[in-house]
């Protein structure tokens, strides 16, 4: 079980990014075992439903989640059903030119080395979408 947080600064206006990351069709190009994101339309715990596919852990797993965006505090949240009791959040900070992204994490699952390693690689992906590369 654990609770996890990781933040970073991106050279973005805080809700310029916020609109780029709460965009569904986009998660896949920043969560890094996120293969497809796809609204159902349905309502789901006061978010929307969404289907997702996921690489994790060499295995392909497919299911519904909820993600709740609130534009005003630049909070995404999100979670899924299932023995994991996953959930977490994505929030946008800042000022014009340097936004901080902060990506909190709970699952009941102790992989806490793994899980840390894929917050980073999430926020690092970040960084890449928005920055672009930082090799010439």
């Amino acid at each position: 079980m654990g609770d996890y947080e990781h933040s970073t600064t991106v050279a973005a206006d805080p809700d310029e990014l916020f609109d780029y990351l709460s965009d569904v069709h986009n998660l896949p190009d920043y969560f890094a075992a996120m293969r497809e994101a796809v609204p159902t339309g349905k309502p789901s715990h006061g978010g929307e439903e969404v289907h997702v596919v996921a690489e994790v852990e060499g295995s392909r797993r497919e299911g519904e989640a909820w993600i709740d965006t609130d534009k005003d505090k630049r909070v995404l949240s999100w979670g899924s059903e299932g023995p994991n009791g996953y959930g977490g959040a994505l929030e946008v900070g800042g000022s014009p030119g340097e936004a901080t992204v902060t990506v909190t994490l709970h699952t009941e699952r102790a992989d806490g080395p793994g899980i840390r390693a894929g917050l980073e690689q999430t926020l690092a992906e970040i960084k890449i979408a928005v920055e672009g590369s930082s090799t010439s």
